[in-house]
């Protein structure tokens, strides 16, 4: 498979999106073809058969707009505009934003991991190549269709909103990197300015003092009542950690006075500053879409007021559930999907489990974010990382299970449209004589 460009809104469930397909069963016997494709960059492979022959067509079309929407156009001539099944591997988003604007398409995305594993059984050398792969997921959709679900898109209001917060996490994570860039190259020629600035390179102090002194020969020069009222000008108000760092700048000696060394660094840092700066204001952006998204949308009140979720969170968390009923028949089936229920392999005495490997990371991060949040916002969940802590389990597994236990809870408000009530949960709690409300009861007492 080639690397495709990017795609505008997320229209296929990835490994990294944040809201999956609405999917119900195919039925195999009413589309006027079968087509399979195969993504690329400069071209798409194909692998065609028409419902009332058994021939396969094989070929590639381009990958520009006018040569995919031709292409169709051609093919939807053909048909006469019937049903045509569409199997293609998860991932080609451009390539399906193309297909859903003609509707007579229906398309059936193939997990990547399910079609390697075909592809793997039906040719065992392992040689590959994009029209025999085409092939691959059209055996996929013809003899297997009845294991294969077609895509259906939630609303708009809520497909742009999942753009939007998948692309703030794009965003964060880039901004991420980049500090952890700067960090490493403070290290090397100008380590003292991790202790001047605090841990948050990409707060506006931060930025402000690494922009104004980018190494320690400049920041030496200045007086330190000059230092003492920047600080004071960005909010650090504590005589004694002004003190502190000012002392630390009086005794400061540099690591190295190689000009080799201390010119490209200084550059790097003006770079990377500036990187993070203009990333800054996109994400400010970002923040304020999802906020105007949010506020309008029919599903938010169920979200807005959950413990812990606040104005990054919520969002999410609606987009991981989307806005029809139909996706998730019963809370195991989302916890599945998003990768919080565990995985048993049997086999003869021997029994292994583990998390799921495949599993979209965007949704799962989600959730166990969230359920982070709830330990501190919420007391019963609070209460349950205490006895889980006490039972020797580590952080991270705590964490993952009370994302577990807080999906049946939110499952349950979202099917029957009823918001969050703590109190009603501590009392359904109670009545099952829960653990946790003696744990409550002993910490209010």
């Amino acid at each position: 498979m080639h690397p495709q460009a990017p795609a505008s809104p997320r229209l296929v469930n990835m490994n990294c999106s944040p809201t999956p397909a609405i999917q119900t069963e195919m039925k195999t016997n009413d589309y006027a073809a079968y087509l399979a494709l195969d993504w690329g960059d400069s071209q798409h492979a194909f692998a065609l058969q028409m419902a009332d022959n058994q021939n396969i067509e094989k070929g590639h079309f381009g990958a520009q707009p006018e040569e995919i929407h031709d292409w169709l156009k051609e093919l939807g001539g053909r048909c006469g505009h019937a049903r045509v099944a569409c199997a293609i591997e998860a991932g080609g988003d451009a390539l399906v934003s193309a297909l859903l604007e003609h509707k007579w398409i229906e398309v059936f995305p193939i997990n990547a991991a399910m079609s390697a594993r075909f592809r793997k059984a039906l040719i065992p050398s392992g040689a590959k190549d994009d029209v025999p792969d085409a092939n691959v997921l059209l055996t996929l959709l013809v003899r297997h269709g009845d294991q294969l679900k077609p895509l259906q898109l939630d609303s708009a209001q809520t497909r742009e909103l999942a753009a939007l917060v998948l692309a703030r996490r794009g965003a964060v994570d880039r901004r991420s990197q980049l500090g952890n860039q700067l960090r490493a190259v403070l290290k090397g020629f100008f380590p003292q300015a991790l202790m001047l600035v605090g841990d948050e390179l990409h707060g506006i102090m931060a930025l402000d003092f690494l922009e104004r002194w980018p190494d320690l020969d400049t920041l030496q020069r200045a007086r330190p009542a000059t230092v003492q009222s920047f600080y004071l000008q960005h909010r650090v108000r504590r005589p004694e950690l002004i003190k502190a760092r000012l002392d630390l700048l009086a005794r400061a000696q540099a690591l190295t006075k190689d000009t080799a060394i201390i010119g490209p660094a200084v550059l790097q840092v003006q770079m990377l500053t500036s990187m993070i700066r203009t990333l800054q204001r996109h994400i400010a952006r970002f923040d304020e879409s999802i906020a105007e998204q949010f506020a309008v949308h029919a599903e938010s009140s169920l979200f807005r007021q959950l413990p812990g979720a606040g104005p990054q969170l919520a969002p999410r968390l609606l987009v991981a559930f989307g806005d029809n009923r139909e996706r998730y028949p019963d809370a195991p089936s989302l916890q599945k999907y998003a990768g919080l229920a565990p995985v048993k392999e049997k086999s003869g005495r021997q029994l292994w489990v583990h998390w799921r490997w495949t599993a979209p990371v965007f949704v799962r991060q989600t959730f166990v974010e969230w359920a982070g949040q709830t330990v501190v916002y919420c007391g019963w969940a609070g209460a349950f990382y205490a006895r889980q802590k006490r039972a020797g389990k580590g952080h991270h597994a705590i964490i993952r299970a009370l994302a577990f236990k807080w999906i049946r809870v939110l499952w349950h408000c979202w099917k029957h449209q009823e918001a969050y009530d703590e109190t009603r949960y501590l009392a359904a709690l109670r009545q099952r004589r829960s653990p946790l409300i003696e744990d409550l009861d002993q910490a209010t007492t």
